[in-house]
């Protein structure tokens, strides 16, 4: 669990904090894509803050128990030449790499292009290794000239490209009801596919999820015959698919397999504690349950971490984001960024 401590700012000033084992970085904007240098300058002065979204206070966040980072990212290729700096600090990763399809539809309007992020993929699987690099095609929208079997048609092609590069496929199903702001990028940044009385036909009917699901496993016994042994996987969703996963994107199991030489990490994914681990110990196995994030959704399967990400900071203007409310307030708050400022936003 985090530990608190004392920091002292680049001003001199102390601060309570609390001190993290595990980061998240991020599930509110694209940190590899526009922050990576913003991130290892806050990794060398050992703290950052992070505001939140709700109250606007700060929290100051030590980067001293640091030992795993999770990255959430469309485009890891900024964040790349960095990582050796982590690998020297003895700090592990992986990445939850989104790489979705909706070049013709410009729902990733700033993403690169995609034959661009495929190449990205495979250079990261190749430096790091397929099971630290997750594709997740995410989330999936339909539109009245995008069916289910177009996206599948897409995934199968990606997966043809990165063939062998990474262990798992995630996916969700687009959320629109749910989130007000979505709907209103919907509407205003893709009129030709959604208006006021249709928005909501993005999210996909229980017989078109069943669909989706059914290709992929075809996709995936296809693979699998061609040597290619890949997981599926669905990230917060609550329906139950024969086959597929109920995914844990901050995955101790994964943390685990990856950071297996270090007994001390190994003693905190099994008891919560960061205390070295004795020589007679018997550990318990991985709890789930134990070591889940409780502020994160119910049907979350996360574990604990902190996320140092903010929200209407992401440059890739998606218009699915929930994190975002505008272009034009991530535009203002990218004018204010400074590499150099202990927050995304100065």
């Amino acid at each position: 669990m985090p530990t608190k401590l004392t920091i002292t700012d680049q001003n001199g000033v102390t601060h309570d904090a609390t001190a993290p084992v595990i980061i998240s970085a991020s599930r509110s904007t694209d940190i590899p894509a526009f922050f990576a240098k913003w991130f290892f300058n806050r990794l060398e002065a050992g703290y950052c803050v992070w505001y939140n979204p709700f109250n606007q206070k700060p929290m100051y966040i030590s980067l001293k128990n640091c030992k795993f980072i999770v990255f959430w990212t469309k485009n890891p290729a900024p964040i790349i030449p960095f990582l050796p700096e982590l690998d020297k600090r003895g700090i592990k990763y992986y990445f939850q790499f989104t790489m979705n399809d909706y070049e013709n539809e410009k729902f990733e309007p700033c993403v690169p292009k995609l034959e661009k992020r495929i190449e990205t993929f495979k250079e990261l699987s190749q430096k790091i290794g397929k099971e630290r690099v997750i594709w997740r095609f995410d989330p999936l929208i339909i539109t009245p000239n995008l069916t289910p079997r177009d996206l599948l048609k897409r995934i199968w092609n990606i997966g043809n490209k990165i063939f062998g590069c990474t262990e798992k496929l995630v996916f969700s199903f687009v959320d629109v009801a749910a989130y007000k702001k979505v709907q209103s990028n919907f509407i205003k940044e893709t009129p030709n596919y959604f208006s006021r009385e249709n928005v909501l036909n993005a999210e996909m009917t229980d017989a078109q999820q069943n669909e989706i699901v059914d290709g992929l496993r075809k996709c995936q016994a296809a693979w699998k015959e061609k040597g290619w042994d890949i997981t599926l996987a669905t990230c917060a969703e609550q329906g139950d698919f024969q086959g597929v996963e109920h995914n844990r994107c901050i995955d101790g199991e994964l943390i685990e397999r990856i950071c297996k030489e270090d007994s001390q990490m190994v003693h905190y994914l099994r008891t919560g504690k960061m205390s070295e681990p004795n020589l007679f110990d018997t550990l318990p196995p991985f709890n789930p349950l134990k070591m889940k994030d409780k502020g994160q959704r119910k049907i979350c399967g996360c574990m604990i971490s902190k996320d140092i990400g903010m929200y209407n900071t992401c440059r890739h203007f998606c218009v699915y984001c929930y994190a975002n409310t505008s272009r034009e307030i991530v535009l203002k708050n990218a004018a204010k960024h400074n590499e150099d400022s202990e927050s995304i936003i100065s």
